[in-house]
């Protein structure tokens, strides 16, 4: 593995030459932390990438693991951070973010959230730092209110099967608008909706996944309840967009921001739309809904739209596409290729 990324820990100050300066991306091995490093590093970042490896994947980083400007450092953010980090911004994706992963340790869960929190709020506190807290629709529970806004305070289960992710984000919100008040950091809190593309992991239970590996396996295709709950997707380069945005803006926003898609879609729509994209000839088939799992979840990002200038512009059926793509090179039926959204390349198929 050491091949495909380079683990290290060097003494990361002083180095000449960067334009936009220094980021650090904690869980930079996941989903989203892959993709944002990539998008920084065009920026002009140097950018290091901090992961436990748990639930990151290597390969992930295969595109940029040569990059001169890029480090990756094999680390628990619930432990001491390294003390020769030395960082300008700071990107917190670190948590299992999918209900199999979150659910599978609760206790290092809510751990992440919290500890993991307060280790980086004091590393940004230290270098006078911005710094990003990726928290989660998951805070607003089974919400009342339709769509949600960022005021909305929510209809969570504090000690339900899911409560180790709602409310350690809940948690970890709290202690970044504490120190901001406290301290005066530069903070940006951004509470991301149901998000899709290029390496989700096929394990990872959730729905877009789920469906999408479902199909091209000719498996049934696994809906719980009724399919009648409505979810809002949101393809990936959208939402790292809305977090390059959101980090860039002049003056940080006094609350959370929504980041998500506001189509909405039922679950039943969603899997008929895999169909098709897939030219699958699986079946659905219902199971039981899962506890605490919300009826509907669409966001409200009026605030994102008119302070921010951000809006998602991959529609579902696109996005859907470019994520088919990636699993059939991932499960192995077609040849790699490179195409919108980081679809597997050559180095990345060895390294699986």
């Amino acid at each position: 593995m050491n091949r495909v990324i380079k683990v290290l820990k060097p003494v990361l100050s002083g180095r000449k030459g960067i334009d936009r300066g220094r980021a650090l991306v904690t869980g930079g091995a996941g989903f989203l932390g892959s993709h944002l490093c990539e998008r920084l590093l065009a920026d002009g970042y140097e950018v290091i990438a901090l992961d436990n490896f748990r639930t990151g994947k290597r390969y992930n980083l295969a595109s940029i693991a040569r990059d001169a400007s890029f480090t990756c450092i094999s680390h628990d953010v619930v432990d001491t951070l390294p003390t020769d980090i030395v960082v300008d911004e700071i990107y917190n994706l670190a948590c299992p973010a999918s209900p199999p992963h979150y659910q599978a340790d609760p206790i290092h869960t809510f751990k992440t959230s919290v500890l993991g929190a307060i280790n980086l709020l004091e590393l940004a506190r230290r270098h006078n730092a911005k710094i990003f807290q990726a928290s989660t629709s998951e805070v607003y529970g089974d919400p009342l209110v339709h769509p949600q806004p960022e005021g909305y305070f929510g209809n969570v289960n504090t000690h339900g099967p899911r409560a180790c992710y709602d409310e350690g984000k809940r948690s970890a919100e709290t202690l970044f608008f504490d120190y901001s008040r406290t301290y005066g950091l530069d903070i940006r809190v951004a509470r991301i909706f149901n998000t899709y593309g290029p390496r989700m992991q096929p394990d990872d239970g959730r729905v877009v996944s789920n469906f999408i590996v479902q199909a091209l396996r000719g498996d049934d295709i696994t809906v719980y309840g009724s399919g009648t709950q409505t979810r809002s997707f949101c393809y990936v380069d959208d939402l790292i967009e809305g977090f390059v945005q959101l980090m860039r803006s002049p003056t940080a926003p006094k609350h959370p921001v929504n980041l998500g898609n506001p189509g909405e879609f039922t679950v039943m729509e969603l899997a008929e739309l895999v169909l098709d994209c897939t030219n699958s000839r699986s079946r659905i088939v219902h199971r039981p809904l899962p506890v605490d799992d919300p009826r509907q979840r669409r966001p409200d990002i009026s605030f994102a739209e008119q302070q921010l200038g951000w809006k998602p512009k991959v529609p579902l059926s696109e996005g859907l596409a470019y994520t088919a793509g990636y699993f059939e090179a991932l499960l192995g039926r077609r040849q790699p290729g490179t195409s919108r959204g980081g679809h597997l390349s050559s180095g990345e198929a060895l390294a699986l």
